[in-house]
């Protein structure tokens, strides 16, 4: 991961967390636990190109698909 993937990637955290009234911490131990960093590690070259809602959304969805409870 070069420091683009690693700033956006940590940029999408803090989104997350802030969106769904989470701590970074929190938001980020959900999305690893519940396969959303995973991919948005292995879709980056797309994910980078649209919004941050967008890309919450895609999270959200993808955390969901995994078991995940956060709406």
């Amino acid at each position: 991961m070069d420091k683009k993937q690693i700033r956006y990637t940590v940029a999408c955290v803090n989104e997350f967390a802030a969106n769904k009234s989470l701590t970074e911490k929190q938001a980020f131990d959900y999305l690893c636990n519940h396969g959303a960093m995973d991919f948005l590690v292995e879709f980056y070259d797309v994910e980078h190109t649209l919004s941050f809602e967008d890309a919450i959304n895609d999270l959200t969805l993808v955390s969901q698909q995994n078991g995940g409870k956060i709406q």
